[in-house]
């Protein structure tokens, strides 16, 4: 699977359509930017589908939240507790359970702020660039 960052981005905010919470751990591994460009990540934990009827046209992508968790856990996803993190809380709000106590306290303020967007997209609560809620 070759693409992009930003293609990946573009093919899963796709296949989350429908599910706020689905969208809000897409948007928070997404904004984060680290794990959708790493292609150890994208190609086990990223499966892109395709329109049976229009060969080679992708439709949409998904992100394996368990596998990705099950490979960070083992090692197979090497990286720093801060990035760890971000994937467990992106994992946590797509349905996986994640201890949030253990993962809010090394994060820094642009990390908390990324969390507490995608806290508010998955409860449907909107806010704008400057934190006021709408």
């Amino acid at each position: 699977m070759d693409y992009s960052a930003t293609e990946l981005a573009a093919l899963l905010r796709i296949g989350a359509q429908g599910c706020l919470s689905d969208q809000a751990a897409v948007g928070l591994l997404t904004d984060h930017d680290l794990w959708l460009h790493r292609s150890d990540f994208a190609r086990t934990c990223v499966t892109v589908e395709t329109d049976p009827f229009v060969p080679g046209e992708e439709i949409a992508a998904f992100i394996d939240w368990g596998t990705a968790i099950r490979l960070l856990v083992t090692g197979a996803l090497p990286c720093s507790p801060s990035e760890a993190a971000m994937l467990r809380i992106a994992a946590g709000l797509a349905g996986v359970p994640v201890n949030l106590r253990a993962m809010l306290g090394g994060l820094d303020s642009r990390n908390i702020q990324l969390v507490a967007e995608a806290v508010m997209h998955a409860n449907g609560t909107r806010s704008d660039i400057h934190g006021e809620v709408a």
